[in-house]
């Protein structure tokens, strides 16, 4: 398709084009201002996304009487949000059934949507808002962009679900050091959420991994500098809300400096408030500052700030006292999920829901029955008018992002106009320019970087059991430039592989190794160590070239590497770089992070090093 008719269809069906031209801060109108889509491609006006400006005259006015409709039960469930696959389900299927009895008969508020195909995901999200009576609030975990719905972070690339645009992780953009890319990242991302229905994009993620051993946020935060990372916050977030959807900045008061994942279990910091306010709290300070919609909770406990263990999500100094009232927040508060274990191991989730609302939350995300949890809510409210008050609140809240995003002129959107939005050439394009610009080298003794000529090579790529994907686009783009002999291990390969390989290199083969890790929200970031163990005997023997496809910290297992090349995220898109920069010597990110002992923040060789 020629550009300019894609650029036609785009302004048609009301989303703007990555021309530099739409960039505009949130809140003002814009030329092509971001705007929902119909059920026929007809564009949408909402409001201003920034939850300080006030709401239109007729907006208010569908917020009030559509609040004063609801009762008091029918207010708690706004405040729900369930979770929700977007694989096709029949009508009778049992999530599908129970989500939509949970929409009829008890009225929720919202969906967490998951891993999906776009077109699938818009499809059931259609049908299930024409079974609402006050429309959904559509949220999911955008990271990276829309890919999520491929699996983002957390799923292994075996998955597939669709041909959404995958961006490079938070930190890729951070080793860029260029805001600008922050912002287009963020458009795409809050582009591409609204064309299938979600309108709360969960990104970006605004902490500080100052902790090399965060088994959970390591790739997914812009870096461990507090200042660095707030201006890459403060541009993604005006990016997803200039795209169209609310930017939920997470994860609050600051997930970057645990050594546990809350997904399992619950972490422990001990930071006094002056550090918090110094490090931690910056990027969320920034985010609010230029209108962040919505920030979300963190599981994780601080006794040496609050007094006692109990997580952020059911702290009241935490998301009131410091959230409302010292930073000023005016958006929606929701809570990280509600079956994760380093709040669900604590409480029932009936108690974990009452807290969290006393303790200021707007959206209680993913508990694991909703009735029950509201049956609660209910009762209490009953007896507690304080209690009700602050349910009340919330609920209006919920309904205010439902009409800033215009939801009460329209809930459908227009299956023909996914495909002029989502994943398409532009957007990708974007993906690509923060992939090679991400590169960075780390080390290069000898200058072993870039790679010469069509020498022969030993090309070792190691990945987990899952990631049947991982690392294939890199091979692919590597053997264009060398003959290369491949051998893929993983955590329970043999130690007779990895014998072959030395013995092999040995008769002069140059060795790279590349090694694909990502994130997996069970806890788990290193490599398996017989691996590690081999990597370490023949660092100094065979010299070889590393290049980690995701977490940069692996080196730190075989810290005697001589040539070390990060990427910073995992996908094809940064394969592809990577490989390609290992020939062509255009490698120029400074890494956004250190690992002390090993490489430093803002550490990486330029250009052709050298050469």
């Amino acid at each position: 398709m020629r550009v300019s008719l894609l650029f036609g269809i785009m302004a048609a069906i009301g989303l703007p084009t990555l021309d530099r031209t739409v960039f505009g801060p949130i809140g003002r109108a814009v030329r092509s201002a971001p705007a929902d889509v119909g059920a026929r491609g007809r564009a949408i006006a909402h409001e201003s996304l920034d939850p300080r400006v006030p709401l239109s005259a007729d907006t208010q006015r569908w917020v009030d009487s559509t609040f004063a409709s609801l009762s008091s039960r029918a207010r708690a469930a706004q405040l729900i949000h369930v979770w929700l696959l977007g694989d096709y389900e029949s009508a009778s299927d049992s999530a599908f059934a129970a989500t939509s009895r949970w929409i009829r008969e008890d009225g929720i508020g919202g969906i967490l949507m998951s891993v999906g195909s776009p077109i699938e995901v818009a499809a059931k999200l259609n049908a299930l808002q024409a079974l609402s009576r006050v429309p959904l609030l559509v949220g999911c975990d955008v990271e990276p962009s829309i890919g999520r719905l491929e699996g983002g972070l957390f799923i292994p690339s075996m998955l597939k679900g669709g041909s959404a645009t995958i961006l490079p992780t938070n930190m890729a953009i951070g080793a860029t050091g260029d805001t600008s890319l922050a912002y287009r990242a963020g458009l795409v991302t809050g582009r591409e959420s609204r064309a299938l229905g979600i309108h709360l994009a969960y990104a970006p993620v605004a902490d500080v991994n100052n902790n090399a051993a965060n088994p959970v946020i390591n790739v997914r935060s812009f870096g461990e500098d507090p200042g660095a990372v707030a201006t890459m916050v403060a541009a993604f977030t005006r990016g997803v809300q200039d795209g169209g959807a609310l930017a939920t900045v997470k994860h609050f008061p600051g997930h970057g400096d645990t050594e546990t994942d809350s997904h399992n279990a619950l972490p422990e910091v001990h930071l006094t408030h002056a550090h918090l306010d110094s490090v931690e709290l910056r990027p969320f300070r920034a985010a609010i500052n230029v209108g962040a919609a919505a920030v979300m909770s963190a599981h994780i406990s601080n006794p040496t700030w609050l007094g006692d263990a109990l997580p952020a999500t059911l702290q009241r100094r935490v998301l009131t006292d410091e959230l409302r009232d010292s930073l000023h927040f005016r958006g929606l508060t929701i809570t990280d999920a509600l079956t994760m274990q380093g709040v669900a191991r604590m409480f029932s989730q009936e108690e974990i829901a009452i807290r969290s609302v006393e303790a200021g939350a707007e959206v209680l995300l993913k508990p694991a029955d909703v009735t029950p949890v509201l049956n609660a809510l209910t009762a209490r409210m009953a007896s507690d008018t304080a209690f009700a008050a602050k349910i009340h609140l919330a609920a209006r809240h919920n309904l205010e992002m439902k009409a800033r995003v215009g939801l009460h002129h329209g809930t459908q959107v227009s299956l023909d106009s996914v495909r002029a939005v989502v994943g398409i050439a532009s957007h990708r394009a974007v993906a690509t320019e923060i992939a090679t610009r991400a590169v960075t080298v780390l080390r290069n003794s000898n200058d072993a970087l870039p790679l010469q000529g069509r020498r022969r090579i030993q090309l070792v790529v190691y990945t987990p059991e899952t990631e049947f994907g991982g690392g294939n686009a890199f091979v692919d783009e590597f053997q264009k430039h060398a003959d290369a002999t491949v051998t893929r291990v993983g955590p329970q390969s043999p130690v007779t592989i990895l014998t072959a390989v030395a013995r092999r290199a040995a008769t002069g083969r140059l060795v790279v190794v590349t090694v694909v890790r990502r994130v997996e929200g069970r806890g788990r970031v290193a490599i398996a160590e017989p691996f590690a163990t081999w990597m370490r005997t023949v660092s100094t023997r065979l010299h070889p070239v590393v290049i980690a496809v995701g977490n940069p910290y692996v080196i730190g297992q075989f810290s005697g590497i001589e040539a070390y090349m990060a990427t910073f995220s995992v996908g094809e898109a940064p394969e592809r770089a990577a490989a390609r920069a290992l020939f062509a010597g255009t490698f120029s990110g400074k890494s956004p992070v250190s690992l002390p002992g090993v490489f430093s923040r803002s550490d990486g060789f330029s250009g052709r090093a050298g050469r």
